[in-house]
Formats: C-alpha cells, structure tokens, sequence
C-alpha cells in the first residue's frame, strides 16, 4: 500500500456497502482525536451541502 501525500490525506471516496447504501471512511487521526472507537453511534446531517457528522448522545 503506498503512501498518501500530506495534501491528499483526507480525501476518500464512497464505497458501496449492501444492496444501496454508500460508505466513506474517516481517516485514524481524526478518529482518535475525537476518542471515537469502531461501532461509536454517530448522528449524520446535511447542512446546505456538506455533512455534519456529531457523536451520538443519549
């Protein structure tokens, strides 16, 4: 696997996952620094046209 160039680091693209849902992965340092851990509920938003996406609080 190579390495991907500082610039370039958070790009990702979408991948399909299932019959009709799409995925993108969140880069590991983003992850940590928010002390999220694989499975975390997070809460998905479209704002004009970007995505927020926010922890999920109970």
């Amino acid at each position: 696997m190579t390495r991907r160039k500082l610039d370039e680091e958070n790009v990702r693209k979408l991948t399909k996952v299932g019959g009709t849902s799409l995925a993108v992965t969140l880069p590991k340092a983003i992850t940590k620094k928010l002390g999220w851990k694989e499975r975390q509920k997070v809460v998905v938003t479209l704002s004009g046209k970007n995505i927020i996406i926010k922890d999920w609080k109970n």
